[in-house]
């Protein structure tokens, strides 16, 4: 899968073996998105992660940040 561009945001889901995976997955993103001082909006049940992203200082929309941070996520999988 890959992201889909909608209302503004690049959206994925990433699904994983079970809940340990994804969320060391999210633990993974959390340390990128800290470094570039952009974080996602996301949620987590059991092993499914779904992540927006969108720049709020850019009025809502999707910025080279976004597209930046979605190709440094597909890095780790």
């Amino acid at each position: 899968m890959t992201w889909k561009e909608e209302n503004n945001c690049l959206k994925r889901s990433f699904k994983f073996k079970n809940f340990i995976e994804a969320w060391s997955f999210m633990t993974k993103v959390a340390m990128i998105a800290e470094k570039m001082d952009h974080h996602p909006e996301w949620s987590n049940v059991y092993n499914t992660v779904d992540i927006t992203l969108t720049t709020h200082d850019e009025g809502n929309t999707v910025t080279t940040k976004d597209r930046e941070l979605a190709k440094k996520i597909d890095e780790l999988t």
